[in-house]
């Protein structure tokens, strides 16, 4: 089964979640260069719920919120290893700078950040308290970066 799903799917994964009495959480990211990071987020998320849907930054968002040269992997392929894990239900790829339109579309019962965030700080955390949702945060200390993964590479990669 292909996890990987269209925007305009959402509302029925929500609905088809909520006859069933299942919680669902909302995880989003770029996840470029896909590193354990990214894995414990996404299994810190999908603990806190009984279903997880992962929102996948398209290419052109990406750019606009890491700048030229990112991504360095294209996001069909970052879709597909997201959606290859176990935790995860469902992908979607979105375009806009922010997850705000999906969160509209879901309503998650969660919307999960990693641990760079505080439940205080996470930017959509207003939109899903607005209807009865919270926000949330999971994974391990924020000790793992692309961008920091990069810049190792960085004399590697222009070989």
């Amino acid at each position: 089964m292909d996890k990987r799903v269209r925007q305009s799917d959402l509302p029925a994964i929500r609905a088809r979640a909520r006859r069933a009495g299942k919680t669902v959480a909302l995880a989003n990211g770029i996840f470029d260069l896909f590193h354990v990071g990214h894995l414990r987020y996404l299994q810190g998320a999908r603990d806190l719920a009984d279903v997880l849907v992962v929102a996948v930054n398209s290419d052109a968002s990406t750019r606009r919120n890491k700048g030229p040269g990112r991504p360095v992997v294209p996001q069909a392929e970052r879709a597909e290893i997201v959606a290859a894990l176990a935790c995860v239900d469902h992908v979607v790829v979105f375009g806009s700078k922010t997850v705000v339109p999906l969160i509209r579309k879901l309503r998650p019962d969660l919307h999960v950040k990693g641990t760079d965030y505080t439940p205080e700080t996470i930017p959509e955390a207003a939109e899903v308290e607005r209807y009865g949702g919270r926000a949330a945060v999971a994974g391990d200390p924020k000790n793992h970066s692309t961008t920091d993964l990069l810049r190792k590479l960085g004399p590697r990669r222009r070989r």
